[in-house]
């Protein structure tokens, strides 16, 4: 791939997703720390929806990277940006499970190429969008999905450390434990990403702590309450966990928390 379309590609995800970040995961882990880039062979590549996804041996480990698509030989040494690592990475598109994957702006050397981490979270988000809409065309509408797969608010970039309660539990445990933790009170804290008001009398709260996997539309969790937090405040519930909810009318919820109060 020519510099000038790299660089096309790399400002049209940023102008896209800028304005509609989504995706990462309960499974994800922040950046990787190496400003100045991993290098390694590439032992394998292949591309599917505008993404080229390369096996890089550094010799140290085998790492899976994903890129902007551009034209890789295997053999080929690279230096690939440091990017987003997603933990267990379902691609529809080909078909397989990345237990781990690098999602990085591009290849260092590539002239006007993004700084570090610049178009990161724009790259990762745009993968999983393409995943998940290729996912929607085969599965039926709230099948393995967190809650209601029409409400499900997008995946957002937050780090937010567990309630300290002895009753405290991240996004991704509850979800993980929605069976264990079925009519019991729990303490999360998170940042309200979004709030659906007066729907069957209250108020339906949208939280995410930056865990969960968005691919199976656990990242965000769903409290119902008679409260109504700021969207992107910070803060503190309590209620009580249901597993398997459905209210009918299409809002059908793995686990959802019910008569939640906001402590702090």
């Amino acid at each position: 791939m020519q510099q000038s379309q790299l660089h096309t590609l790399v400002i049209s995800f940023f102008l896209l997703f800028s304005v509609y970040t989504t995706f990462g995961s309960a499974d994800a882990e922040a950046f990787a720390k190496n400003t100045q880039g991993t290098t390694g062979t590439v032992i394998e590549t292949m591309n599917s929806s505008g993404y080229t996804y390369m096996l890089i041996d550094s010799g140290a480990e085998k790492t899976w990277v994903a890129i902007p698509e551009t034209k890789i030989e295997k053999g080929a040494e690279v230096t690939y940006i440091s990017g987003m690592v997603m933990k267990n990475f379902d691609s529809k598109t080909l078909n397989r499970t990345f237990e781990s994957i690098i999602f990085s702006p591009g290849l260092m050397g590539e002239k006007d190429v993004p700084p570090h981490g610049a178009a990161t979270d724009d790259s990762f988000a745009s993968a999983v969008k393409t995943e998940q809409k290729k996912a929607d065309v085969s599965a039926p509408a709230m099948e393995a999905s967190g809650g209601s797969s029409g409400a499900i608010a997008p995946y957002q970039e937050i780090t937010v450390a567990k309630a300290e309660a002895v009753n405290g539990y991240s996004v991704d445990e509850i979800f993980s434990k929605a069976k264990e933790l079925n009519g019991q009170k729990v303490t999360l804290r998170g940042v309200v990403t979004k709030v659906s008001a007066n729907i069957m009398g209250r108020n339906w709260i949208h939280l995410q702590d930056g865990t969960g996997n968005p691919m199976q539309n656990s990242h965000d969790i769903v409290a119902t309450s008679s409260e109504h937090p700021e969207v992107n405040a910070e803060i503190t519930i309590e209620g009580i966990v249901a597993a398997e909810k459905d209210f009918g009318a299409g809002y059908k919820y793995a686990v959802i928390i019910e008569e939640a109060m906001v402590i702090k």
